[in-house]
């Protein structure tokens, strides 16, 4: 494991949280979309938006030192760039068995914004389709193997031995883009089930407050970001308080790997919530239920 490059992404994160900024409740850039590489176009996926996002430039387009010098510009003078992350395989031997196998090493690398440069020649169209504006309902009723949602509840929450996700009825919520990233959020908690992913952080919970339920919810709550940006809403009834930054500097400082390996898989819920979607009769996520399963049972 490369400890370097994991203990620099969480120096900037907790350096970000410590101002009072969340990455995670950044605003997205609804015209221009998710952070892309110029040269390839393609959008950048895990903690990567996270971190370029909270650089706050109005271009979505970001590239390296050498890609910026072969199309004949250079970086402004005193500019800085921006650490991003990717996974290198490695091989390694393995002591009992002599045997090779190839592992993930972080790796990081460092790229600039487009408006931190000068020069640039041959700029590539802007490519969209990283950026899906999709209402956000359908990316909800699309889901595959979507859980049940019941409506009526008062609390949200996901439960896992009975996998249905309960909601408050929309007239409750502040406005409905809060709803839909209240619902992305436990959908989210919901992509865990062993049904669908798998995740850990779900099958081994331990209750509030354990390592796991930590985890799960910086997933959740990083999930419903990716799919807010997807379906072209911010939610701004985000909770920035003391305690509320408190806790996650905590979580952040005792270990290291959590925001990295949170982001992956939030990602990867995103994909499998975004994936494959089929058509859903509206009526079909609206049935009511009068009493909630028991706080033991379930994920905020």
């Amino acid at each position: 494991m490369n400890n370097k490059s994991y203990d620099r992404i969480t120096e900037r994160i907790v350096s970000l949280l410590s101002q009072g900024t969340v990455p995670w409740h950044k605003p997205w850039h609804v015209q221009t979309g998710l952070p892309r590489n110029l040269i390839t176009q393609k959008p950048y996926r895990g903690i990567n938006v996270f971190l370029l996002m909270a650089m706050n430039y109005e271009s979505p387009n970001w590239l390296t030192l050498r890609q910026a010098n072969a199309m004949g510009g250079q970086i402004k003078p005193g500019e800085k760039s921006c650490p991003v992350v990717f996974w290198k395989p490695m091989k390694v031997t393995d002591k009992e068995t002599k045997e090779e196998k190839k592992i993930p090493f972080l790796r990081l690398y460092h790229v600039f914004n487009v408006t931190q440069c000068t020069g640039l020649k041959n700029i590539p169209p802007a490519d969209n389709t990283g950026f899906v504006a999709s209402k956000p309902a359908e990316i909800a009723l699309n889901m595959p193997q979507r859980p049940v949602i019941k409506h009526g509840m008062n609390a949200a929450y996901y439960s896992p031995a009975t996998d249905i996700v309960g909601m408050p009825d929309s007239s409750r919520f502040e406005s409905v883009d809060h709803y839909h990233a209240t619902l992305f959020h436990e959908l989210v908690h919901a992509t865990g089930h062993e049904k669908r992913l798998k995740r850990a952080s779900i099958l081994e919970r331990n209750g509030y407050g354990s390592d796991p339920y930590a985890k799960e919810e910086l997933i959740a709550e990083m999930g419903s970001a990716f799919l807010c940006g997807y379906a072209g809403i911010v939610d701004r009834t985000i909770d920035s308080s003391a305690a509320y930054l408190e806790g996650w500097l905590k979580q952040l400082k005792e270990d290291k790997t959590l925001i990295v390996h949170a982001a992956a898989q939030a990602q990867k819920a995103a994909d499998f919530i975004l994936n494959h979607q089929t058509e859903v009769p509206v009526a079909d996520i609206i049935p009511k239920i009068k009493a909630p399963p028991k706080p033991a049972e379930v994920m905020a």
